[in-house]
C-alpha cells in the first residue's frame, strides 16, 4: 500500500499496525461475515492446524525454539493456531492465534514487554486455543459442517470429546497405535474367582492400535475428487469402532485401561508411495467410504492458504515485536486474501458464463448480431 500511495509512508503504515490505537474486532467480524457469505454453509469443512512463522531474536512475542510444520525440525519461531473455512477448493482463513509456550507463560515481565494482553497470559495448549477459536467462529454464526485436524489434534481425546460435546461432526488425523474396541464391544462384570465380586462392569474384549484392527478390513480404492493430473485415487479401509478414550480402569492384569468411549469411523489410507495413515470420524454411520474419503482429504487446503499468505501476502514478514501488532497484521493478510479469493471466484464465474454463451448453438442463417 506505501508502494501505491506516495501520501503515505512505510512507516506510518508500520505504525498504524504495530501500535495505532484502534479495535480490530469490527473487521474481524467483517471478515467473518464475508467468508460465510463466500463459503459458509453444511458442506464447508472448518479446518483446524497450526503454522510457524521462523524468526530471529528472543524479544518478539511467543518466540521460542520449537517444533516448525514448515521446516519439519525444530526452530526459532513463533507458532500460530489457524482456522480455515474452506468450501471444494476455495479456503478462507478465519483466526490466527499465537501459541504461547511455557518460556513465555512463566514469565509475566515478559509478557508485559511484548504487550500481551491479561486475558491471554494464562497458559493454554494449541488445542484449548483451537477449540477456543470454534466456539468463537460458532458464537458468531459461522456454518460449517464438519471439522477437520490432522493428528497433532486429533490424537488428543479431550479435543475430540470437547468436539462432539458441541454437538460437531469432525473427522481427525490419529497415529497409528491409537487404541480402538470393535464396534460390538461388550460391558459385562466378571465372575470373580476369590474375593470381592467386581463392582464395575469391563470389555469383554482388549482394545488394539487402529493398524492392528484395520488388518483384516478389506481395503478398497477410492477417489475423492478430480485434481489438474486427473483423478486422485488412494486405497481405503473403514470400519466401526469404539474408541478407547473413556475413563481408566483396571481391567484384570492389564493394569489402567481406557474404556469404551464414542462409536466412529475407523479409516486407514494406503497412499500409492506406500505410507499408511489412519484417521477417526464421527461422521454417522450410514455415510458412504467415498464421503469419508473426501471429509479426510479436504484438509489439504489450509497448508496451500498457509503458504499463500506467507509467500505472496507476506504474513510471515512482520517486523514488529508485540502481540497486538502480531495479530492485526495476521488479520490484515487474512482480510487480503479473502479479498483475493472473493475476485478470483467472481472472475471463474465470468469465464464459465462466457464458455456457456459463445458455446450456445445458434439458428441456421443467424448472424452474430441476430444472435
Amino acid at each position: 500500500m506505501a508502494a501505491r500511495v506516495d501520501a503515505i509512508s512505510y512507516d506510518r503504515l508500520h505504525h498504524f499496525i504495530g501500535a495505532g490505537l484502534w479495535d480490530s474486532a469490527p473487521l474481524e467480524s467483517t471478515l467473518w461475515q464475508q467468508a460465510d457469505a463466500l463459503v459458509g454453509g453444511e458442506k464447508a469443512w472448518l479446518i483446524i492446524d497450526d503454522t510457524a512463522l521462523p524468526k530471529k531474536g528472543n524479544a518478539s512475542v511467543g518466540v521460542a525454539p520449537q517444533y516448525a510444520s514448515a521446516l519439519g525440525k525444530n526452530a526459532n519461531c513463533q507458532t500460530l493456531v489457524s482456522v480455515t473455512l474452506a468450501s471444494g477448493e476455495v479456503p478462507l482463513m478465519l483466526s490466527l492465534r499465537l501459541f504461547l509456550p511455557e518460556s513465555w507463560t512463566s514469565n509475566e515481565a515478559r509478557m508485559i514487554k511484548a504487550g500481551v494482553p491479561e486475558p491471554f497470559r494464562q497458559a493454554r495448549t494449541k488445542l484449548e486455543l483451537a477449540i477456543e477459536e470454534i466456539d468463537r467462529i460458532a458464537a458468531a454464526g459461522v456454518r460449517f459442517g464438519c471439522v477437520l485436524a490432522d493428528a497433532g489434534y486429533g490424537l488428543s481425546a479431550p479435543f475430540r470429546q470437547a468436539l462432539s460435546a458441541r454437538g460437531l461432526s469432525w473427522a481427525v488425523g490419529i497415529p497409528r497405535h491409537q487404541k480402538v474396541y470393535p464396534s460390538d464391544v461388550q460391558l459385562i462384570f466378571p465372575v470373580a474367582e476369590r474375593g470381592r465380586p467386581r463392582l464395575r462392569h469391563v470389555p469383554d474384549v482388549k482394545s488394539v492400535a487402529a493398524h492392528v484392527m484395520l488388518d483384516s478390513a478389506k481395503w478398497r480404492q477410492v477417489s475423492w475428487r478430480r485434481g489438474t493430473k486427473g483423478r486422485l485415487v488412494a486405497r481405503f479401509a473403514v470400519m466401526r469402532v469404539r474408541i478407547a478414550d473413556g475413563a481408566p480402569q483396571r481391567i484384570g492384569n492389564a493394569g489402567a485401561q481406557h474404556m469404551p468411549g464414542e462409536e466412529v469411523w475407523l479409516v486407514g489410507e494406503h497412499r500409492s508411495n506406500g505410507e499408511r495413515k489412519y484417521y477417526l470420524s464421527n461422521l454417522p454411520a450410514e455415510t458412504s467410504i467415498k464421503d469419508v474419503a473426501s471429509a479426510i482429504k479436504a484438509r489439504w487446503i489450509c497448508e496451500q492458504a498457509h503458504q499463500q499468505l506467507k509467500e505472496e501476502l507476506g504474513l510471515d514478514h512482520f517486523e514488529g515485536r508485540s502481540w497486538t501488532g502480531l495479530h492485526r497484521h495476521a488479520l490484515m493478510t487474512m482480510i487480503a486474501y479473502a479479498f483475493l479469493q472473493t475476485r478470483r471466484l467472481a472472475q471463474a464465474g465470468r469465464k464459465k458464463k462466457n464458455r456457456r454463451t459463445t458455446t450456445s448453438t445458434q439458428p441456421s442463417g443467424d448472424t452474430p448480431g441476430h444472435h
